[in-house]
């Protein structure tokens, strides 16, 4: 279980930083940011086979959209989709991440892949099947490719392959950007003001105010120019970039924090009650993240997005050579 029941419960009622955002990986400007560098790093096969897929089957108007920009193209459009169908699909809720312990540091992934629910790498590879499989519906394949597009996002967001029993740092409470939270979401045992949430959305908010996410990509592509045509011609290897998000967590989400955060054993979590109240002890801790924990971490969150823009490229000109 772990994360499932509070991320269903996160993208309904809590709130980040005083606003609505829920929290998934990359928030509203990474995944979109991501889409628009894969998408303008496209083969011309790859490209016109996302369009008409896409195009197929539309999203379904009916659906509310959490990100608020409008305008986008049926690409860009698709990254966030996967959060906002959870509520209609909770059997996808553990698809967006893997639960590697903190500590660990290499090995296969399937112990850390429950069966019973599946994980981001066996939910990666199960929708780029669907892809492969001209005789699935269109709306099969439009949502296949939704999902990938989205899953390839969350993967390279570094707390989405790791965990402390705090389903990826969802349990550490944090001031950012105003006090340290004292209180709890009860039942899930959580709050907005949380390490997770500074990586899905507050450290890009903190460093890029206002910029929309095609600005945010132009620059990262700018920066990463020529990395980004080396990333997009490597082969695809979904569980060699799991493994590298997880030690960028070990490293830097929680190496850099200016308290350090004790090694838990791992063990079951399903809210943050769990593990001794995890919540409450790491309350005490009085974490604060201010500008040197953003300088600190930013070079790791632009290379994470600028990778995972370029690798979903690789992913999708691989398909369609």
């Amino acid at each position: 279980m772990k994360r499932v029941v509070l991320s269903c419960a996160v993208l309904i009622l809590l709130a980040g930083f005083g606003s609505a955002t829920p929290a998934w990986a990359w928030g509203c400007e990474g995944h979109e940011a991501v889409a628009y560098i894969a998408e303008k790093n496209l083969d011309p096969h790859a490209r016109a086979m996302t369009l008409k897929i896409l195009a197929a089957s539309p999203i379904s108007p009916d659906l509310h959209r959490y990100c608020p920009q409008t305008g986008l193209d049926a690409f860009v459009s698709s990254s966030t989709w996967p959060d906002d169908e959870r509520s209609a699909r909770p059997e996808s809720v553990p698809w967006h991440y893997i639960d590697i312990p903190r500590g660990v540091s290499r090995g296969s992934l399937r112990k850390y892949c429950p069966l019973s629910t599946g994980c981001v790498a066996s939910a990666l590879w199960a929708q780029i099947a669907v892809l492969r499989n001209p005789r699935d519906t269109a709306r099969q394949r439009a949502d296949a490719l939704r999902f990938v597009i989205h899953f390839v996002g969350d993967l390279h967001q570094p707390l989405h392959a790791i965990t402390n029993d705090d389903l990826g740092g969802n349990c550490v409470p944090v001031a950012f950007q105003g006090p340290t939270p004292d209180h709890v979401n009860p039942p899930w045992g959580t709050h907005n003001s949380n390490l997770h949430a500074v990586w899905d959305f507050g450290i890009i908010q903190a460093h890029w105010p206002g910029l929309t996410p095609e600005q945010i990509a132009r620059l990262l592509e700018g920066k990463y120019k020529s990395r980004i045509a080396v990333w997009k011609s490597q082969p695809v290897d979904v569980a060699g970039w799991i493994w590298q998000s997880h030690r960028l967590a070990q490293k830097v989400a929680y190496g850099d924090l200016p308290v350090r955060i004790p090694l838990q054993k791992p063990e079951p979590m399903t809210s943050c009650k769990g593990d001794n109240n995890i919540w409450n002890r790491m309350l005490e801790l009085h974490e604060t993240l201010g500008p040197r924990y953003v300088k600190a971490t930013l070079p790791t969150v632009q290379l994470q997005l600028a990778r995972a823009g370029a690798r979903l490229a690789a992913v999708l000109n691989s398909l369609w050579p």
